[in-house]
């Protein structure tokens, strides 16, 4: 079995690699690493665009492969919050017939980096640095935003498989999740 992952992030193809192994359906899959481009903004704003950049990488890393996986962080709004905006990972996994969708826990940016995303100046990296928040200008590989806020306690990894897992529910469960 082949499972094509629509990223060459490291850290993304390394949360697929450890998730993978912790389900016999998948166990000794071969993971491809597949450079795919989101068809969405570098830094999506709403869930829909998030989820919608996920499909599509799953799409295009499903070619030659059994499953296609694609991940996408983006922003959405959530009312309440102190910025009206939260952080999530979308899951979407391609079977050549449908997609199963799942996301990770949610978090919110600082307000300054928030402010600088949503005008359009930077991407969550980039304000991160920018304000000071790290010296690595390239966190997304790294541990991430949510790795900085949470002081370690959830990093890119975890956050990455956590939405993996959720989208594996309808893989793992297919008798609940077919329409009749």
């Amino acid at each position: 079995m082949k499972i094509g992952v629509g990223s060459t992030n490291q850290v993304k193809v390394n949360a697929v690699r450890e998730v993978v192994a912790d389900y016999d359906m998948l166990r000794g899959a071969e993971i491809v690493p597949v450079k795919t481009s989101s068809g969405v903004a570098d830094q999506p704003l709403s869930l829909e665009e998030t989820i919608q950049g996920a499909k599509n990488r799953a799409k295009a890393a499903y070619e030659g492969n059994d499953y296609g996986i694609g991940l996408e962080s983006g922003l959405f709004e959530v009312p309440h919050t102190k910025t009206e905006l939260m952080d999530t990972c979308a899951c979407a996994i391609y079977d050549g017939k449908e997609f199963h969708i799942g996301l990770s826990s949610c978090f919110e940016y600082p307000i300054k980096v928030t402010e600088s995303v949503r005008n359009g100046e930077m991407d969550i990296s980039q304000a991160f640095h920018t304000h000071g928040l790290t010296e690595n200008p390239q966190i997304g590989s790294a541990e991430g935003a949510i790795g900085i806020l949470s002081k370690g306690r959830v990093t890119r990894t975890i956050y990455t498989k956590q939405a993996l897992v959720m989208a594996l529910v309808h893989l793992e469960n297919p008798e609940l999740y077919t329409k009749q």
